[in-house]
C-alpha cells in the first residue's frame, strides 16, 4: 500500500486530533486542527485511506510543511 504524509500548510499550535492512528479516514476528512492567528485551521487527509501514524502531539507547535500524520491509500 502506497503511503501518504500529510502535511500543514501552516505553523502553529496541534489543538486537536480528532482521529486516531488506526482509523478509516475519508478524502477530505480532518486528522488536526492547528491553531494560527486565533483561527483553527483543519489539515486534511488528501485521499482515503487507513490512518498508519500520526506523528505530532496535542499542544505541539509545528512549522508549515510538517507532517502531521502517515496515510496508507
Amino acid at each position: 500500500m502506497p503511503e501518504i504524509k500529510i502535511v500543514t500548510e501552516v505553523a502553529g499550535r496541534v489543538c486537536a486530533l480528532p482521529v486516531e492512528a488506526g482509523a478509516t479516514i475519508d478524502d477530505g476528512e480532518e486528522v488536526a486542527f492547528v491553531e494560527a492567528m486565533k483561527m483553527e485551521i483543519p489539515v486534511a487527509a488528501p485521499a482515503a485511506g487507513r490512518l498508519k501514524a500520526i506523528l505530532v502531539k496535542l499542544d505541539e507547535v509545528i512549522t508549515e510543511g510538517q507532517a502531521v500524520a502517515i496515510l496508507e491509500t
